[in-house]
């Protein structure tokens, strides 16, 4: 018995993942974009001629940006062992509409990315809440461990947050110049997101589970 349950922990261990420096792990996650922001600065007001094509420095950043994205999240699966089911979407969503806006020499494909993003989360999101099954708790109740209320709570106002993004990632790209779609998306969308959780606290402490309700 006791061989089980210790056979069970290591199990629950590798399934958690293993656990890396916040700052590294930051570093991973923000500093593809990072870099994008800080490319795209130094090149926005430039072309460049390959093959007969002019390119323009958003595509430029875009195609250092990619694989920049794709090694980062190699290197984070890597050292963690594992990667949220969001994080696995983003960068396919990174990869195909990147890709296709350098291949096609067009960034509208880049900038519609982020729309894709929030309605594909807000409607994983909704087919949980309608299953009884508040998904959001499956990838972060290790960090967060709240009542199945709390959950189900911080569920829908999630996905009116994702709505409320798709919409005005579209308004911004569509209707403004490219630095304000990059400050938007590099800055912007990172103080929303952090505003969004900070503005939960009450939620958090309300529904959060006591150390004997969590054993």
């Amino acid at each position: 018995m006791a061989q089980r349950q210790e056979t069970d922990q290591q199990t629950g261990k590798r399934a958690a993942g293993k656990k890396i420096s916040p700052w590294v792990k930051i570093g991973l996650e923000f500093g593809p974009l990072v870099v994008f922001f800080i490319a795209f600065g130094r090149l926005k007001d430039k072309t460049f001629l390959f093959h007969g094509t002019e390119y323009s420095g958003f595509i430029l950043a875009t195609a250092g940006f990619v694989p920049l994205m794709v090694l980062a999240t190699l290197v984070l699966w890597r050292l963690t062992g594992r990667l949220a089911p969001m994080q696995i979407a983003t960068l396919v969503l990174v990869v195909v509409f990147g890709g296709l806006s350098i291949w096609l020499n067009d960034p509208r494909f880049f900038k519609m990315k982020p729309t894709i993003i929030y309605l594909l989360f807000a409607g994983l999101l909704t087919v949980g809440l309608v299953r009884g099954k508040p998904w959001l708790a499956l990838v972060m109740e290790e960090v967060l461990p709240m009542q199945p209320k709390g959950w189900t709570i911080l569920t829908r106002r999630l996905i009116g947050f994702f709505l409320g993004l798709a919409v005005a990632n579209e308004v911004i790209w569509r209707n403004f110049s490219d630095q304000t779609w990059v400050n938007f998306k590099t800055i912007g969308l990172t103080v929303l997101m952090f505003g969004f959780f900070m503005a939960q606290s009450r939620l958090f402490a309300r529904y959060a589970l006591e150390k004997d309700d969590e054993s």
